[in-house]
């Protein structure tokens, strides 16, 4: 009975903070969908009196939002596959390969975390503008094809792989490429998933790089080109939020279709790590 009363009062608390976390996003909602006289009317309202579509329809018509929305989603995932790719080739190498300075390289990396991404970013700025790169996917997706985290994070999950596998396969002729295919990368898929939508999350929201890199609204992103709706001649909170919202949906949608797979992937190194 008492576990069972226990139980019953951790749900009770979880689903207070959760409406206490997504209360902003379901007011920025309600907002979209008022007209003028009722955002402005006091006391403020929290339902809208009708939908009113007209804020979506200004806000498009205010920006290209849509073409924001697909710049982000290019970006996001060129340096979401970027990071995997590099990180579990990385990982791979750091934990099955055993070269001469192995722990001194791996820590190298490491110590790249403790480095600001704001030191760096005029570097950047400046071999990216000495390239030509500037105003497109190149400038916004290169810079982030590879992460310290996701190698740390891959490495650690593969230390909990047996070394025996590896050499086993060796001994029947297996390519060590080959082993990382067919082997271990298909083991290391719900690590693999978590890692591909935190980087994809955390890329969709960058904002400093992209507004450094990009001065055409053909090459902005959602972060940048959101902010093309805000005059100040004219405070429309409702054209406003109907661009954040639009903006969040694609970032919400990625969160919940691949929430399983994040929740096993941190499950999973937290166990066998």
């Amino acid at each position: 009975m008492k576990r069972n009363i226990n139980k019953t009062v951790l749900y009770i608390v979880n689903i207070i903070f959760g409406l206490i976390a997504i209360a902003p996003i379901l007011y920025a909602l309600a907002i979209s969908f008022m007209p003028p006289d009722q955002i402005f009317s006091y006391p403020p309202k929290l339902i809208p009196k009708r939908l009113y579509f007209r804020n979506y329809r200004d806000a498009l018509n205010a920006a290209p939002i849509i073409k924001f929305i697909l710049n982000s989603f290019i970006v996001s995932l060129g340096v979401t596959v970027g990071q995997v790719i590099t990180s579990c080739l990385a990982a791979f190498a750091f934990s099955f390969f055993n070269f001469k300075g192995r722990k001194i390289l791996f820590i190298v990396v490491l110590a790249t975390m403790m480095i600001p991404s704001e030191s760096i970013m005029i570097s950047n700025y400046l071999t990216v503008g000495s390239i030509g790169w500037l105003d497109s996917y190149k400038a916004l997706i290169t810079p982030y094809l590879s992460a310290a985290m996701g190698i740390f994070m891959m490495r650690q999950y593969y230390l909990t792989l047996p070394q025996e596998l590896y050499e086993a396969a060796k001994i029947d002729g297996c390519s060590s490429f080959k082993f990382f295919t067919k082997i271990v990368f298909p083991m290391s898929r719900p690590i693999v998933g978590s890692l591909g939508i935190y980087t994809f999350l955390v890329t969709w929201n960058q904002y400093l790089w992209p507004l450094l890199v990009t001065s055409k609204d053909s090459s902005r992103t959602v972060q940048i080109g959101i902010s093309m709706l805000q005059f100040s001649e004219n405070q429309s909170f409702g054209l406003i939020m109907a661009g954040i919202v639009m903006v969040l949906l694609p970032s919400i949608a990625i969160f919940i279709f691949g929430q399983k797979q994040l929740i096993e992937g941190i499950t999973s190194g937290a166990v066998k790590g």
